[in-house]
């Protein structure tokens, strides 16, 4: 191929000027400039914070380590200050005791204005410096020394917080003593409801002459001697408590028509009782309603507690101002007839075999019938140990200091509950427990041998003759105890409000109470009016 001629031909290209590969250079120059610079300044930023930090924990520290050693040392001001501070304290209530008022005031002063310097100083972070503190040092001093010299000494002052201790021990025990009688008056006290209740019953006693002739009709119920039958016995005057432990018995039992009730009470209830068990259904129960005023074999020339009930000496022990009466022992139920017949079922039922005495403050959670095929190996009575847990030995029930008491029985034997007692009453009339529960209560006329209630006396009536029963079918302290395990609850046969606060009244244990309530009728017309509104 022929070529071009010179002046014809392209010219050539040239890839970069030499200016441009100048700039190009100053710009590499530049960059690595600028990266050294950026490089060293952050170094710098990293390296000054730490420092900066590490000065501040070390003044922190520093303060930090003189405040303690402002507390701990012996010359320090804010100690002698707290010193003063404290001392003056205990003067300002001695001088109040001497009635000087004006040093009180002066005193009381001079600790406000430490305290304040104190919290000032502890709000600063700095020591409290010898010019701040001496007027109040100056000042307290002073006002000290003139306290020490009205003879403010220290034997005074350890007089005197003594006196004040004591004091308060006092009021404390005073107002231990008047919550006791207070606790102890509301459950003495009759509901305003169950007074309702048993006025209303008794005016239908009254009213209705076929409940009276319906009563007289089944007084003479051969049922009432069966042996067959299963017999329980209550002794109460509270128409809904008696009510809610047999319509509890009969709803957990398994032939509520093969079960019998005895109830026997006062005058004053006997025709509400009646009207009550005889006008409501109890799924074919046969409940027996007795007057205690009608026992004329219990009399005077009979039965020690009858006399000790009209003696003048033994009412004023229980009832008078005798400061050697806990309050608790003024229970009216304590030397109550009604309390104390459970030592008489034997006469009181001549015909029965045996029997299942009960409470009027359980609720009935399992079949009882059971009970009457235990064994009780020629013993009379079947009860529930208390000698475990926070229950007692004979020793807490019974004075041991007697002779009469100590020479015959055991001060650790095993205490067991009334409430739920199984009571064979043939191995009863065999060993005569009537007559030695006579005895033991002529023994105590003096109220030495012991003080409260029945049970001290049934210890005494049946040891030797009592036999154990499984814990489940008696748990008690439902009156008294908060923190009974759940599980006990549920697998007890028979439940116990033993105690003050019992599930009628106000103050009973809210835990525990829906257990009672579930075996009241609410839809009954009278409790409807009475209970419930």
């Amino acid at each position: 191929m022929r070529r071009r001629a010179t002046d014809y031909r392209r010219p050539v290209r040239r890839r970069f000027s030499h200016w441009i590969c100048a700039l190009l250079g100053l710009f590499v120059v530049a960059v690595l400039v600028l990266f050294v610079v950026h490089h060293n300044h952050n170094e710098d930023r990293v390296e000054h914070p730490v420092h900066e930090d590490d000065s501040r924990m070390e003044r922190v520290v520093h303060e930090k380590l003189n405040l303690t050693e402002e507390i701990l040392s012996a010359t320090s001001l804010s100690r002698q200050l707290a010193e003063q501070m404290t001392l003056a304290k205990a003067y300002v209530v001695i001088a109040k005791e001497h009635n000087n008022f004006h040093l009180a005031w002066e005193l009381s002063s001079m600790i406000r204005s430490c305290q304040l310097l104190l919290s000032k100083a502890a709000m600063r972070g700095k020591p409290i410096t010898l010019e701040e503190a001496e007027p109040i040092i100056s000042r307290l001093s002073s006002l000290i020394y003139k306290a020490e010299d009205a003879h403010y000494d220290i034997a005074t002052t350890i007089v005197t917080m003594k006196s004040h201790i004591q004091a308060l021990e006092e009021r404390a025990n005073a107002a231990t003593v008047q919550s006791t009688v207070f606790g102890q008056l509301v459950a003495e006290a009759f509901p305003k409801s169950l007074h309702c209740l048993l006025l209303k019953l008794s005016a239908d006693w009254l009213k209705r002459p076929p409940l009276q002739d319906l009563a007289n009709e089944r007084r003479n119920s051969p049922r009432l001697v069966d042996n067959n039958l299963y017999h329980f016995c209550i002794f109460s005057d509270n128409v809904l408590a008696t009510s809610v432990v047999i319509n509890s018995t009969i709803s957990n039992a398994d032939h509520s028509k093969q079960i019998v009730f005895h109830i026997i009470t006062n005058g004053v209830s006997y025709g509400a009782m009646q009207a009550w068990f005889l006008s409501n259904d109890f799924k074919g129960a046969t409940i027996e309603v007795q007057n205690i005023e009608e026992f004329s074999w219990l009399n005077v020339s009979y039965a020690p507690i009858v006399r000790q009930l009209l003696d003048v000496d033994s009412r004023t022990y229980y009832f008078g101002e005798n400061p050697d009466v806990e309050p608790k022992l003024r229970n009216p139920k304590y030397i109550s007839l009604l309390n104390h017949l459970r030592f008489y079922i034997p006469e009181i039922y001549p015909q029965l075999e045996k029997i299942v005495f009960l409470d009027d403050d359980v609720v009935v959670q399992k079949d009882l019938t059971p009970l009457f095929s235990l064994d009780l190996h020629g013993n009379v009575n079947g009860a529930v140990e208390t000698c475990l847990e926070a229950y007692h030995r004979y020793y807490k029930y019974l004075n041991f200091s007697n002779p009469i008491i100590s020479s015959k029985f055991d001060p650790q034997a095993c205490g067991w509950a009334f409430g739920m007692n199984v009571f064979d009453l043939i191995a009863w009339r065999k060993a005569n427990v009537t007559a030695r529960y006579h005895y033991w209560q002529e023994q105590n006329s003096d109220k030495t041998l012991w003080k409260l209630g029945t049970l001290p006396v049934g210890l005494l009536a049946f040891y030797g003759l009592t036999e154990p029963l499984d814990r489940r079918w008696h748990v008690l302290g439902l009156g008294y105890d908060l923190n009974i395990d759940n599980r006990l609850i549920e697998s007890a046969a028979v439940i116990h409000f033993n105690g003050n606060m019992k599930p009628w009244l106000k103050l009973a244990i809210g835990r525990y109470k829906p257990l009672w309530e579930r075996y009241i009728n609410l839809s009954h017309p009278y409790l409807q009016e009475c209970v419930t509104s």
